[in-house]
């Protein structure tokens, strides 16, 4: 860990200098609140939070908030009970908000003094409580807050009745990660502090949110109707999450549901109900049983610009992955597999993301193999993976700082530093584990690993140290060599991309040829081309015709969407990639059907790209498009699509 990084027993020369590279490397990254000292204080590993989190620990948090449509906004109280962890009684109790109205603080009904310090940037303004008489190590206070969020709340989203299926009724959800929790309430908002919670939230409409409801039917108040929900796993502030609004839901596993809205429902419920029991059962095999009780999707309404958040209890996900065909569905295999990697075991901060992403990319993809039948699915994942990491490394700079796995965040806005790095760089290094081992090693170190840290937060020194300890017990001396191999430090710290595996390319060099094919004048396409291919393989071959040198003649492109039936796809990722071989052949027939795509779906990965090349054959038509559905996309996408279409700079 950046705070403390404990010596393990080392079994040659070359591990024991590993770790004294490591810990001489993690010198220069420590981090304390206060003193630095065995049982004093406990080590703020975090650079991402204002609060005292090393002298106080939140243990349970209570939200009781209402949610007021008219005036978009949360309100209500929130009671932190927190523990106090130093030998010294201290005095002041310090918590990270942003952009809040924070009316009072009690402590056992009694106010207590406080002051919002200025504005830190991107940290906000933490709240500085004083506590007069202070508390001994190991006391509980319990602290309530009277809070309510601001137009300026960057963890809500507010939809209007427009933005939504039906347009019956507004729709409101939260997104917490990284650091936006503190736009809800003042809390120790970092992945090191985790807390058990209730929810009893009041809304106009059906309530899901981050935990298990307690009761099957809400309270009637005044008001509206109260849902209660308990998360009984202790989670970080970063996968707290609410969402109301016009939602049916249905059953689509032994303990799962998804929830919609109700136009969506019957879909959504056949998309998810094939697969779902499979990835559960798979993931509990790889790892161990499921700990969170129920596992539920809900599919956010067209426009939700983003593709989803592994919220527990309730993945959030977007609703393009209602295809009609079943085709999208394994990123509910990697929402899934967070439940453990991620959710259950955590970074202890965004600098150690990797630990969360990684894993639960080479979760997914195991669970993939097993699902899909076989290890060629998990190469043919990781090919696309690899692609993807190319494309960010060389967007950065192949020197940049946020190609490492390990990213320090010092003035740093956590946002700004998410990329396909953490997923795929950390998948590599999770990967190369496993093949270093073993698989059948690698097997029997996933579950101690993740059943060693359940409920707690980790960094990159101290999954390193669980590694080592594991594989240096006796009945592992055979890989003693291998282990001892391990360049930690390069891994972690190097920039740019990592050592390129083989693939087994077998899934995609089916692609390529058939993408070869189309370059013939006298090729005669098939429906049969295509028909035992994963929509994925479909995808990487439309790519493949995409980057051609020569675009497609018109008459070539209208055939390539009529015989393999892209132009009348339900499936967004397929349709939006033929959309794009039809503007480069400048297919005029295909403008309309772009247009009509756009005011059907709201993610901004095919917004943005539909709207440019839209521009670029038909500027009227994208104008008159974006015109008629600009109520339609989210307020951020709303506003880049403006950029992209250079509106914002006409105004």
């Amino acid at each position: 860990m950046w705070g403390l990084l404990r010596s393990r027993r080392a079994k040659t020369a070359q591990e024991t200098t590993a770790h004294l590279t490591a810990a001489k490397s993690c010198l220069s990254h420590r981090r304390w609140f206060g003193v630095a000292s065995a049982g004093k204080m406990a080590p703020v590993r975090d650079p991402s939070t204002l609060s005292n989190y090393g002298e106080w620990r939140t243990k349970h948090t209570t939200a009781n908030l209402t949610l007021n449509f008219a005036d978009k906004c949360l309100h209500g109280s929130v009671l932190l009970e927190l523990e106090s962890l130093t030998d010294k009684a201290s005095t002041e109790i310090v918590l990270d908000s942003s952009y809040l109205a924070v009316s009072s603080v009690k402590l056992n009904a009694a106010p207590l003094p406080w002051e919002v310090k200025p504005r830190t940037k991107y940290l906000g303004s933490p709240v500085h409580i004083a506590l007069a008489d202070g508390a001994a190590k190991g006391d509980v206070v319990k602290l309530e807050i009277d809070v309510a969020t601001t137009s300026d709340c960057t963890a809500l989203q507010w939809l209007t009745p427009a933005q939504t299926s039906n347009k019956k009724a507004p729709f409101m959800f939260s997104q917490c990660q990284a650091i936006h929790a503190r736009s809800l309430f003042p809390c120790q908002d970092t992945p090191d502090v985790k807390s058990t919670y209730d929810f009893n939230i009041t809304s106009p409409y059906v309530v899901v949110a981050s935990g298990v409801p307690v009761a099957n039917a809400p309270q009637e108040i005044d008001g509206g109707k109260l849902y209660k929900f308990q998360q009984k796993v202790p989670i970080p502030s970063y996968l707290f999450a609410l969402a109301s609004g016009d939602i049916a839901t249905a059953p689509i596993g032994k303990q799962s549901s998804v929830a919609t809205g109700p136009n969506e429902l019957k879909a959504s419920q056949w998309e998810l109900e094939h697969d779902m029991d499979k990835f559960m059962d798979a993931a509990e095999k790889i790892v161990f049983p499921y700990k969170w009780g129920e596992y539920n999707v809900l599919v956010l309404p067209p426009s939700f610009p983003y593709g989803g958040m592994e919220n527990p209890i309730f993945t959030f996900a977007t609703p393009t992955i209602i295809s009609g065909d079943r085709q999208n569905v394994d990123v509910i295999a990697h929402e899934l597999a967070h439940s453990w990697s991620g959710n259950l075991v955590t970074s202890c901060s965004w600098e150690h993301f990797w630990l969360n992403e990684g894993w639960t990319i080479y979760l997914e993809r195991r669970i993939q193999a097993v699902v899909h039948n076989g290890d060629a699915h998990f190469d043919f994942s990781a090919i696309r993976g690899w692609t993807a990491l190319e494309e960010a490394i060389g967007g950065f700079g192949k020197d940049h700082e946020f190609t490492k796995l390990c990213i320090n965040h010092k003035d740093i806005d956590p946002d700004d530093a998410f990329s396909a790095v953490p997923y795929e760089k950390g998948f590599h290094f999770v990967w190369y584990l496993d093949r270093l081992v073993g698989r059948e090693n690698f097997d029997k170190f996933i579950p101690h690993y993740f059943g060693k840290w359940a409920t707690k937060s980790l960094d990159s020194f101290e999954f390193k140290d669980t590694f080592l300890d594991f594989f240096g017990a006796p009945e592992y001396k055979s890989l003693e060599d291998k282990i001892a191999s391990i360049d930690w430090e390069g891994r972690f710290f190097s920039t740019g991309l990592p050592p390129k595996p083989k693939f087994n390319t077998s899934l995609v060099d089916v692609c390529f040829e058939l993408a070869e094919k189309w370059k013939q004048k006298d090729f005669s396409p098939s429906t049969s081309d295509i028909s035992s291919w994963i929509g994925n393989q479909v995808l990487v071959f439309l790519n493949s015709v995409q980057e051609f040198e020569e675009p497609l003649a018109v008459e070539k492109s209208q055939l390539l969407g009529k015989v393999y039936g892209l132009s009348n796809s339900k499936n967004v990722e397929l349709k939006s990639q033929y959309y794009q071989i039809a503007m480069r052949a400048k297919d005029s027939s295909s403008y309309q059907g772009v247009a009509d795509l756009l005011g059907e779906v709201g993610r901004m990965k095919f917004v943005r790209t539909l709207f440019r090349s839209l521009n670029k054959v038909d500027r009227e038509l994208a104008l008159k498009t974006f015109a008629k559905n600009r109520d339609f996309y989210h307020p951020i996408c709303r506003q880049i699509v403006e950029k992209d279409l250079s509106l914002a700079e006409s105004k």
